[in-house]
């Protein structure tokens, strides 16, 4: 599943494209992936609109449009957005046309259908039910070591677990989460609550770090992930522990190595990460 420097490099892209440009109309093939797609609210709220900008909040791309309103897009598991010509052959998982001037579209397409799309007035966005329960932001001034210290007390939870809560923190899915906590030398087995606040602060750096390296480098691509032009991600080569099990860890030597938390791989060294 794109996590939040895939997300970050899809948002980035599309701002470059299509802003200040036009939807001039709409075709929905498929209305139906993780949640139907509300056709009608599509066609009279979105189509027609200029596009003022795009943001991000956790893993949602918000398209704000003129209108005031914001077409709120997430990539699931598969999702991917592109621009092409609109000569181009359709795809049987190209879901959702956006056509463009010049002759473009903006197609999203999604093999596994779990991604999700909708329209919400922007004066009610932080009301939507898939907005209001999220955390702070990992890149934003406010989110600090402080702050993950103060919602770790009293948790049993493995640390990596608590990290992918997005009630706590967005978008640090479970690439990110293995990654930061190897940079911090974190068992991501240990408790949540028996982190100092210290070793937090310097967990909340590595986090920002990590991020922040990953989405100049485009992402990682492992599977299903492409940006909207087509090309990969480039931080696989910089993982030190993620999907990489059985190899020689890059400070020690050591193996990394492979267990699974909430039916999730976790990937780590058992000998720089022993608390």
């Amino acid at each position: 599943m794109p996590e939040l420097p895939e997300v970050e490099t899809v948002r980035s892209a599309l701002e470059k494209y299509i802003c200040g440009r036009k939807f001039l109309s709409i075709d929905v093939r498929n209305a139906s992936l993780r949640w139907p797609v509300p056709v009608q609210k599509m066609q009279d709220l979105v189509a027609g609109q200029n596009i003022e900008r795009i943001e991000r909040r956790a893993k949602y791309l918000l398209v704000h449009m003129e209108n005031k309103h914001i077409l709120m897009l997430h990539l699931g598991m598969s999702g991917v957005m592109r621009i092409v010509d609109k000569a181009t052959p359709l795809s049987a998982y190209d879901h959702l046309i956006f056509t463009l001037e010049k002759q473009q579209e903006l197609r999203f397409n999604d093999v596994r259908r779990f991604g999700f799309v909708d329209v919400v007035c922007a004066d009610v966005l932080s009301e939507h039910p898939r907005i209001r329960h999220l955390g702070l932001e990992p890149l934003s001034k406010e989110f600090c070591g402080d702050e993950l210290f103060a919602h770790s007390r009293k948790l049993k939870v493995a640390v990596k677990n608590f990290l992918m809560k997005s009630k706590y923190v967005v978008g640090i899915g479970n690439i990110y989460a293995s990654e930061s906590l190897f940079r911090s030398r974190i068992n991501p087995k240990i408790a949540a609550g028996r982190i100092s606040q210290e070793r937090y602060r310097n967990l909340a750096t590595h986090i920002k770090t990590t991020l922040s390296e990953a989405i100049a480098q485009g992402g990682t691509t492992l599977k299903d992930f492409q940006g909207v032009e087509g090309k990969p991600g480039y931080f696989r080569i910089s993982l030190n522990v993620y999907d990489r099990a059985g190899e020689p860890c890059r400070r020690c030597q050591k193996n990394i190595k492979r267990i699974l938390q909430s039916g999730r791989s976790t990937f780590y060294c058992s000998s720089c990460q022993k608390r």
